[in-house]
């Protein structure tokens, strides 16, 4: 099933920019892609919990230190003399520290961090399915709202054409005031629809730029979904080996497990080499400080050894933490539980939705094909006196209804099968064949900071977002571009 929504349409070139204006779904999804906002902040999200490895990594890590100094003493009191401005000196010194043991504490926040990473890529895949399912809603929402406002444009012609008709009909006495009546009121509440219709259009384009990042031009209709399970039980099942939300807090669990083990830590000694240089220098005031003659101006020592910290008792902290820990991993599990159960309600959802959207199309086609016959047959039997005008305008209606109704089925049916893919984990880029060069790989980051030791090791400040804007020109200036510090 993986590749097979948008791969018939060819998608190999994707290094390319997205096209100025994705005229169809592969062009809008491409663009979502690249320049939503979810998913950017997102992907920002992953290289945060990327550096917390780097992090955990730097506890088991070499620590050194330096200390300079230079110093005047003011005052020295001999007896019952006092003497003053007499002694300077200058020190450095220089300490190094290595941990040799700390109860599992920096291995264990390794391991957490680690699984954060993993939890953190799946909630970006998360993430991913999630905006390209709204992504085709709104470019399905586009395209059913512009068909709706084409209908409702016809039909306001052809009961403007029933109007004059009418009015002409009366006027030579062939029928009533009434008629005219009925027809001036079916025109007006059809404009009123169209009007109706045009704002929902409007709303549609308008969440299509939100979404998407820029308005629809001439939308193509959307290539045909990959083959979907023929039974909900079939469907539950691929989502419960393949959802990404799932994936994510399972990792999130394991994590907790590990902090656990973090916190428990705190009761075991640590042990750290440690290592320190001094140099003093007294700047030829050694002799005054001391007294007598001969006096050495400066002193170097060196010292090496071993220390050990053995908690004994710290006020019940932790205790209180582990147990702390152990709830927050007891969470997760009940949201792990909350989580299956969201999403296999979402899938059995979808594909009730996609099954029900179904036969409304074919209950609808039927409709319009009978309702097309209906108003031929309504609009010939009024020229023969055995149907009225109210007959005529009845018959439009309902065609118009039943046209309606299809367009929004066909709608219905395709977002809904596309958020069964979602809800089944299978609506992610990779499953979109979106590749070609435009895939966006977390993993390349992770290997790029995850072992880097230099405290110097910047990157650059964000000075600007990396998705579109869609606010343009002097009331840009919102403060979303800020200059680096």
């Amino acid at each position: 099933m993986r590749g097979g929504l948008l791969g018939a349409v060819g998608l190999a070139a994707l290094a390319a920019a997205a096209p100025a204006h994705a005229e169809d779904l592969r062009g809008a999804l491409i663009q979502t892609y690249n320049s939503n906002p979810t998913i950017m902040a997102q992907r920002a999200q992953v290289r945060t919990l990327d550096e917390g490895v780097a992090i955990a990594r730097a506890a088991r890590r070499p620590q050194v230190s330096g200390v300079v100094g230079v110093n005047q003493n003011v005052a020295r009191v001999a007896g019952s003399s006092v003497s003053f401005g007499q002694g300077r000196n200058v020190n450095a010194g220089v300490d190094v520290s290595y941990p040799l043991f700390d109860g599992g504490a920096s291995r264990n926040s390794i391991a957490a961090a680690n699984e954060r990473v993993l939890a953190g890529r799946a909630n970006l895949r998360a993430t991913e399915g999630d905006i390209f399912t709204e992504a085709v809603g709104a470019y399905m929402d586009v395209i059913r709202d512009r068909i709706i406002v084409t209908l409702n444009s016809n039909q306001v012609r052809v009961l403007e054409t029933n109007l004059q008709a009418t009015r002409d009909r009366f006027e030579v006495g062939d029928l009533t005031r009434t008629d005219v009546a009925q027809s001036e009121a079916r025109l007006s509440l059809a404009r009123s629809d169209l009007a109706g219709a045009e704002g929902r259009l409007r709303g549609s384009e308008e969440n299509y730029r939100r979404v998407i990042g820029e308005l629809p031009d001439d939308l193509q209709p959307p290539p045909p979904l990959p083959p979907l399970p023929d039974t909900p039980d079939e469907a539950v099942e691929i989502a419960l080996a393949n959802n990404s939300d799932l994936v994510a807090i399972a990792a999130q669990i394991r994590a907790a497990g590990r902090d656990i083990a973090i916190t428990r830590a705190d009761r075991l000694p640590s042990v750290s080499a440690v290592s320190g240089t001094d140099y003093t220098n007294y700047l030829g005031s050694a002799d005054d400080q001391f007294g007598g003659t001969g006096a050495n101006n400066s002193i170097g020592t060196a010292a090496v050894g071993v220390q050990a910290r053995v908690p004994i008792y710290q006020g019940g902290i932790v205790g209180a933490r582990v147990r702390q820990a152990q709830s927050a991993q007891q969470q997760l599990l009940e949201r792990g539980v909350e989580t299956e159960r969201f999403v296999v309600s979402n899938t059995r959802s979808a594909f009730a939705s996609y099954r029900a959207s179904l036969e409304a199309i074919e209950s609808n086609t039927v409709a319009v094909a009978a309702n097309t016959l209906a108003l031929e047959g309504t609009r010939a039997e009024q020229t023969v006196g055995t149907r009225n005008v109210l007959d005529v305008l009845n018959a439009e209606q309902e065609l118009l209804n039943s046209e309606v109704a299809l367009v929004t089925a066909r709608r219905d049916a395709y977002v809904a099968g596309f958020a069964l893919l979602n809800a089944m984990g299978r609506a992610e880029a990779e499953d979109l064949n979106l590749d070609g060069g435009a895939l966006y790989d977390p993993v390349a980051n992770f290997e790029r900071v995850n072992r880097r030791a230099s405290d110097w090791g910047d990157d650059a400040n964000p000075t600007a977002p990396v998705s579109t804007r869609t606010v343009t020109g002097p009331v840009a200036n919102t403060g979303l571009t800020e200059r680096g510090q």
